[in-house]
């Protein structure tokens, strides 16, 4: 169902929502999780108990039972000398392992992340965690140790935020601000008094309840380590977890027998007591005004009490439907909260309602992955949309390279190919929902506290997710406190949290520092904020249920941005089970392999190898090496997305390599059909709603997805642009111009150069460098625009359909119509903005030029090849859009007219040379090459065949003068090896020419 999001009192932009943590279902073991456990559980009784008690026994006490003196230090060494110094050696080596074990123990059952470092003591450290491990794998699942994600807008004493904006800007802990461990022994007796009573409701209540019936339920002590939740109240007793905000409801801001409220959805005590709607069912609730006469008087007492609390309280428990409509999505501070203000609750209910008419209305259209003529997949995945737009903008760059140098099947002059049809779709989709600056910004914001950590001498904290808000600001979630973060970043609610203001990010400058934290993908959406999880950081497994095209769209999304994404360097992704088709997307960086076994050597191989590169260059994780002399060499994340799911040997042996693997720098992320995978470290869920689940995180996320169909659409973007694949296209360019004196246009703009518009009067009034730059965007692109393409390239902030339809009304008024009524500016068939061919560039003109030189009318006849390069030489007055506005024409980084144009140019310029030195005419060879060069300055074609025409003059001096001017523009990256080749062929002593001129 769709959720509509509302804004504070203040208007921020609220945070993700609060989730409540839960544990997850007890997983059924197998017979060898038995037998590990078992013999854990001997290897740690012989290694605890058995070694101490041997060594007693059998040697005793080895240090001497008086202080020594020195004629016991000239005394012979015996054997039994040799053996109390082995014996005090072997002593200390017990000690450390049991404090090994001690911490892990600790760690594992307090769920506070990676446990402390026990000095010197690394191989023993490893050997006890995998111990315990397995000791606890029977016991109790990993997931268990991770707490929630998605804690939002709680607030410590002591770390307020400046403003109240802010505060409200600000996600919670990771996990932080877990449940207290227990109450006091009374309040536990009562809780089990309560309990017991109680049993007689079981069969009373139930979904049959009657309407005037009033139920309570009274937290528990935590049982083990598990702390009850409203989640886990709400699934026990109505039948969906989901159904949490009821509770949650019905009972805020009531105060509770140990004096506190119920401020936060996640945050419940043991000895609390809770309302619960009239439809409530279990044996552990206590119904009132019934009487109970197993309970104890004093929680009778305390339920009486508490039932008299809160004004919207009285008269009976509210039924499911209505609490459930309840907008409970924005948690706020406690003091900021509208309190038990009806109105705003009720105004809240009519927004959730409309919210879902629209879901509602639009659902068959989401069905099927496209709405408004768009994949609407791709527009809501800004990340991934700017990832593998700029992906396949360097991919067509490339082809384009290729082509001009003659690297591919003398293609030269080529033209990247017209998307239609799907890929057409995908790729309007991606210009319209990409957001390359949100990318800039969190790629220099994550190098940017590398290099302040590196300069204080400070180890990269373990990162677990980072949240983007919807106002730009970056929240990390730490696994543990780090400290103070550098400037400009900040504290976030507490030490598990840092933020960075938008405002202090566009203050960052590129440094020279490997990417701290390449393997954070988007998973989603809550509210207005973005979620990020570094899978490289999980301790152990990361598993997916649901169906099997659900988990196909989120593996895909993961594996797409993962192979595009802008904030890391180098990394490999290998796919298992699916994929095979997507890597084209990077085939440097995703990897397919057929089978889970093929996975499990291969990854056996790779932890063997890190573990040894970790301990012989002296780190203890990839996190120190990355801020380390050889940060941009090594230390590259090795992610594994397995679709399928694995057998119950195979996902042991996952279990067992993922243990360390946080360490190591790997990820696994992995599918399961019943979502009961062993050694799972956090576990999410993907509805066929397109919600991702993952309540022991306390996450509900809007999924993001890359659905099949989507998936070939950019696939073929990207097949269509390989510079190593054979075209069928011509080289034509996509509109060709009547260069006769018959066709001249009725528009004419000058876009090679300064902008200038020729046979239209400049509008009047602000609308018009807006109506410039939306007839540029046109001219650009001749096949057309869509139109949500071009308001996201004119605004993009976003603008309402009314605002771009009258834009584009005015644009179709001041073009005009042509002779024949036709508008200049129309639609075609699929909606696309298209202008006449009555309107024309000078971009089109020179396109067409070339073309006619070198593949029409010039090829046969000599004059009228020179006569037409010439005529498009004298078109090139300097770069494109020369005098752009700053500010404006943003989406210009998309395109790849950048490259384009250089290149036509300089083929220009070496076809008019080459047609002067026919004929002998050096000078005229030597103006062409200059002209071109003036805006192809780094094309390296052109200063050889510079070289070469200088040399035909026969002029020494100026042979040397060349040559000098082309190493002092090369640097200190010296000259490319072809043109050095080519100076020792045509100037043998040109490095010492190069000197004198010097």
């Amino acid at each position: 169902m769709a959720r509509r999001t509302t804004s504070s009192s203040t208007g921020s932009t609220p945070g993700p929502r609060n989730r409540t943590p839960q544990p997850l279902p007890r997983r059924r073991r197998t017979f060898g999780d038995f037998a590990k456990a078992t013999a854990a559980f001997v290897a740690l009784l012989v290694l605890l108990v058995g070694v101490p008690g041997a060594l007693v026994v059998s040697v005793g006490w080895p240090l001497p039972h008086g202080a020594p003196s020195l004629d016991w230090l000239q005394q012979e060494i015996t054997v039994g000398t040799f053996i109390n110094v082995l014996t005090v050696i072997v002593w200390f080596a017990w000690a450390q392992f049991t404090a090994c074990v001690l911490v892990e123990v600790k760690a594992a059952l307090s769920g506070v992340g990676l446990p402390n470092r026990v000095p010197g003591a690394g191989p023993s450290q490893l050997l006890a965690r995998q111990l315990v491990a397995a000791l606890l794998l029977v016991g109790a699942t990993a997931a268990s140790f991770a707490p929630g994600l998605s804690q939002l807008g709680q607030s410590l004493e002591g770390n307020q935020r400046g403003t109240v904006a802010a505060a409200q800007q600000t996600p919670g802990g990771l996990f932080a601000q877990q449940q207290e461990q227990a109450a006091s022994s009374a309040a536990a007796a009562l809780a089990e008094q309560a309990a017991d009573a109680a049993s007689h409701a079981d069969a009373g209540s139930g979904h049959d309840a009657h309407e005037g019936d009033t139920k309570y339920y009274r937290i528990h002590p935590p049982e083990g380590r598990h702390h009850d939740s409203l989640w886990e109240i709400a699934e026990r007793h109505l039948g969906d977890g989901r159904r949490y905000k009821e509770i949650y409801q019905l009972n805020k801001d009531r105060t509770q027998p140990d004096g506190s409220k119920l401020s936060e959805a996640s945050l419940i005590r043991p000895g609390w007591i809770l309302e619960m709607p009239g439809d409530a069912h279990g044996g552990d609730l206590v119904e009132l005004p019934d009487e109970a006469p197993k309970v104890s008087e004093q929680v009778q007492q305390q339920i009486h009490d508490y039932a008299k609390t809160g004004d919207h309280q009285q008269g009976g428990g509210q039924q499911g439907g209505g609490a459930g409509d309840r907008d409970t999505a924005h948690i706020h501070l406690p003091h900021q909260r509208p309190g038990g203000d009806q109105g705003v609750g009720r105004a809240g209910d009519q927004r959730h309602e409309q919210g879902a008419s629209h879901a509602s209305d639009s659902s068959a259209a989401e069905e099927s992955g496209f709405s408004f003529g768009l994949p609407e997949t791709l527009v809501g995945a800004p990340l991934l949309a700017a990832g593998l737009l700029g992906a396949l903008g360097r991919r067509r760059r490339q082809a384009l390279w290729q082509s001009a140098l003659g690297a591919v099947g003398g293609r030269r002059g080529m033209e990247p190919p017209v998307p239609t049809g799907s890929a057409a779709d995908a790729q309007d989709a991606l210009l319209v929902g990409a957001d390359p600056e949100g990318v800039r910004l969190l790629d220099l914001s994550l190098r940017g506290l590398a290099a302040a950590l590196a300069a204080e001498s400070r180890p990269l904290p373990t990162v677990y997710a980072a949240w983007l808000s919807g106002n730009g600001d970056l929240h990390l979630q730490l696994a543990q406190p780090a400290g103070k973060p550098p400037a400009p970043w900040q504290l976030g609610q507490d030490q598990t949290f840092w933020m960075l203001a938008r405002a202090d990010a566009e203050r960052y400058e590129d440094v020279d520092t490997a990417a701290p934290y390449p393997g954070l993908v988007s998973l989603g959406t809550m509210d207005d904020s973005r979620l990020l999880l570094n899978l490289e950081s999980v301790p152990g497994i990361v598993s997916l249920s649901g169906s099997a095209s659900d988990r196909a769209g989120v593996f895909a999304s993961v594996a797409a941005e993962l192979a595009t994404n802008g904030w890391s360097d180098r990394m490999t992704i290998t796919l298992v089970g699916f994929g095979e088709d997507l890597t084209p997307l990077a085939p440097n960086r995703l990897r397919h392999l057929d089978d889970v076994e093929a996975l499990v050597e291969t990854m056996e191989a790779e932890t063997r190898q890190r573990r040894g590169a970790l301990g012989a260059a002296g780190h203890d994780s990839v996190l120190t090496g990355r801020t380390g002399p050889a940060q941009h060499t090594r230390w590259a994340p090795h992610l594994v997305l397995l679709a399928a799911e694995p057998s119950a040997e195979d996902a042991v042996k996952l279990a067992e390599l993922a243990a360390d693997a946080s360490r190591l720098g790997i990820g696994y992320l992995v599918g399961t059909e019943s979502g009961d995978l062993p050694g799972a470290a956090w576990e999410m869920e993907i509805t066929g709603e397109g919600k991702l689940l993952a309540p022991l995180l306390g996450l509900e996320l809007d999924a993001q997805s890359l659905p099949v169909a989507q998936q070939r659409a950019v696939v073929e973007l990207f097949v269509e642009a390989d510079p190593e694949r054979e075209s069928t296209n011509s080289a034509a360019p996509p509109f060709l111009v009547d260069i006769s004196e018959q066709g001249r246009p009725a528009v004419y703009a000058r876009l090679v150069g300064p902008y200038e518009i020729i046979g239209l009067d400049t509008p009047d009034g602000e609308r018009s460098p807006l109506m410039h730059e939306a007839l540029a965007l046109l001219l650009l692109h001749r096949e057309g625009v869509h139109p949500r393409v071009l308001s996201s390239a004119l605004w993009p902030r976003g603008v309402t359909d009314d605002v771009r339809d009258a834009l584009v009304e005015r644009l179709r008024d001041w073009l005009g119509t042509d002779p024949d009524g036709t508008a200049r500016l129309g639609t075609d068939a699929t909606g696309r903005l298209t202008l006449a061919k009555s309107v024309v560039s000078d971009l089109d003109v020179l396109r067409s030029l070339y073309h006619e030189a070198t593949q029409g009318k010039g090829v046969n006849s000599r004059a009228v090849r020179g006569r037409l390069l010439t005529d498009a030489l004298v078109l090139v007055r300097g770069p494109l859009l020369a005098d752009r506005p700053a500010g404006r024409y943003g989406w210009l980084t998309h395109e790849i007219i950048d490259a384009q144009l250089p290149l036509l140019v300089a083929d220009i310029g070496l076809a008019l040379s080459a047609f002067h030195l026919e004929k002998d005419r050096a000078e005229k060879a030597i103006e062409a090459l200059n002209a071109a060069l003036n805006s192809a300055p780094a094309d390296e074609r052109l200063w050889n065949e510079l070289l070469r025409a200088t040399h035909t003059t026969g002029d020494g001096d100026r042979m040397k003068r060349l040559a000098a001017d082309l190493v002092a523009r090369s640097g200190a990256r010296g000259l490319p090896p072809r043109t050095e080749a080519l100076l020792d062929e045509l100037l043998p002593t040109w490095r010492s020419g190069v000197a004198a001129v010097g």
